[in-house]
């Protein structure tokens, strides 16, 4: 092998020669796409649907280490993000993302809702799923068939001080509108057990609780292996949580659109609604998952579906608004 250089100094030469040409190679290679997400956001066949040769980069809203998640986010070209904490991002540093051709695979429902974002937000967010909320009841039956029609079932007196209630007062404060009943808001948290967004499954399951109220996609492995619980989705409607999109990617649109076309796949979307995951899509298979029977226990009605509410990002003034009358309500 040696004898092919004269000397050893050409041969030191041609080895640096085919390392830097092995560099050079490696820095022509096109780098992986990358999409920032909460982990705990998602079902586990959301994340699987994500493609394989992408990047899976981890971040935390909750987080206290706000720089270190902007800074993820900035060095993805893609973020994941539901409609609870869209404040918390600044939307300049994203591209617009609904234009033609995607915009045209969203629904009635996915486009209803853009519409109440202004022109600037709604031009940064593709919705790609929506997760209804649901009721957990666990060991009382003689609760389901009243939770099945209505939220007014919350204020039974058997469920004093043993609901788990989400950590939004948004959210309490539309149920409470539900109720047939004067101070239902008052009323309601009165029953409340707890407020929490993390634990309240591990809650329900391991304490006095009899009924959680939680993201459908946060509880359907707790459904497979604890006999005790129940599914309920009131005709009423429910609170529904959006996922969007957003992109700072400067990649041809066709990865993104081929991502989002592979979502309508009937076996991925069969295992994203199992896990509470429904795509907001403009298309038959998928719209028909919308239009179960009443009372299924598979996942909320056609009627429940209609009748359910979304919430779209408060102005700094409705959240002000908002949070002195949920603190007005905590006084006697």
């Amino acid at each position: 092998m040696f004898s092919k250089f004269s000397t050893r100094r050409e041969f030191l030469n041609c080895g640096k020669l085919s390392l830097l040409f092995l560099l050079s190679s490696c820095t022509n290679l096109p780098n992986k796409v990358k999409i920032a997400l909460q982990n705990s956001f998602y079902p586990q066949s959301f994340k699987d649907a994500i493609p394989k040769d992408w990047k899976q980069e981890k971040i935390n809203f909750e987080s206290i280490q706000i720089q270190k998640n902007r800074n993820t986010i900035l060095n993805s070209d893609f973020t994941l993000i539901n409609d609870g904490w869209v404040n918390s991002i600044n939307l300049a540093e994203f591209e617009k993302i609904n234009q033609y051709p995607l915009i045209e695979n969203l629904d009635k429902r996915s486009i209803d809702f853009l519409r109440s974002f202004n022109e600037n937000q709604r031009s940064k967010l593709f919705p790609i799923g929506v997760v209804p909320y649901t009721i957990i009841i666990k060991n009382n039956k003689e609760l389901i068939n009243s939770a099945r029609t209505s939220w007014d079932f919350l204020l039974s007196k058997k469920l004093t001080g043993k609901i788990i209630f989400p950590q939004s007062p948004r959210i309490i404060l539309s149920i409470a509108k539900k109720i047939n009943s004067s101070n239902s808001l008052k009323k309601l948290k009165s029953q409340a057990m707890l407020f929490d967004d993390k634990n309240m499954l591990n809650w329900l399951i391991n304490s006095d609780a009899c009924v959680a109220i939680v993201p459908y996609s946060l509880c359907s492995k707790y459904l497979k292996i604890d006999t005790r619980l129940s599914l309920v989705f009131p005709s009423q409607g429910v609170p529904l949580m959006w996922h969007f999109l957003l992109s700072r990617s400067n990649l041809n649109n066709a990865i993104l659109i081929e991502w989002i076309k592979s979502l309508e796949n009937k076996s991925i979307v069969d295992k994203l609604v199992s896990q509470g995951w429904y795509l907001p899509f403009n298309n038959d298979y998928l719209q028909s998952k919308y239009k179960s029977e009443m009372f299924s226990i598979s996942g909320p009605s056609e009627k429940c579906w209609e009748n359910s509410w979304s919430f779209p990002v408060l102005t700094n003034e409705q959240r002000i608004n908002l949070k002195n009358f949920w603190n007005k309500s905590l006084t006697p």
